[in-house]
C-alpha cells in the first residue's frame, strides 16, 4: 500500500518520524513535504497532496492541531479527511466514515500515540452498510 504524507513545519517532525517508521513497517511512502521546519502555509501541501491523490490511496497531513489540514483537504470531493488523535478515532473513521485521509495534530500528539492512530487507520476496513448511506449525502447540497 502507498501512503501519500504532508505536512506544515508544524507537523514536519512528526511526519518525518512517521515516513521512517512507515517504510521500516514496508509501506512506499510519497512525501509531499514540507520538508523543512522553516514556517510555511498549510493549504499549499494539502492542494499539492490533492492533485495527485488516488482516492483509492491513503493519506496523512500534519499541522498543528490536524484542524486546519482538514478543513482545506475536505474541500476536495475526492478526499475524506477525519481528524483523530487517537486510535479508536483513527478506526472509527475507516469503519464508519470511508476516510482515506488521517489528519494529525502535531502539536498535540506524541510519536507513538500517532503511531497507533495510523496503524488503526490504515488496517481497519470500510463497515459498509449504513454507512455507505450516510456517506452518499455528504456531498448533497439541499437539505
Amino acid at each position: 500500500m502507498r501512503i501519500w504524507i504532508a505536512s506544515d513545519h508544524a507537523g514536519f517532525l512528526l511526519k518525518t518520524h512517521l515516513k521512517a517508521w512507515l517504510t521500516s513497517k514496508g509501506y512506499e511512502v510519497v512525501d509531499i513535504g514540507t520538508h523543512s521546519e522553516e514556517s510555511t502555509d498549510y493549504p499549499l501541501w494539502v492542494h499539492r497532496l490533492a492533485q495527485s491523490f488516488p482516492p483509492e490511496e491513503r493519506g496523512i497531513l500534519i499541522c498543528g492541531t490536524g484542524n486546519g489540514v482538514c478543513m482545506t483537504a475536505n474541500r476536495y470531493s475526492h478526499l475524506r479527511a477525519a481528524l483523530a488523535w487517537n486510535a479508536e478515532i483513527a478506526r472509527l473513521a475507516r469503519a464508519h466514515n470511508d476516510a482515506n485521509i488521517l489528519c494529525l495534530p502535531g502539536r498535540f500528539i506524541s510519536s507513538e500515540e500517532a503511531e497507533k492512530a495510523v496503524e488503526a487507520f490504515l488496517q481497519t476496513p470500510f463497515e459498509g452498510g449504513r454507512h455507505e448511506r450516510r456517506i452518499s449525502q455528504i456531498n448533497q447540497l439541499s437539505i
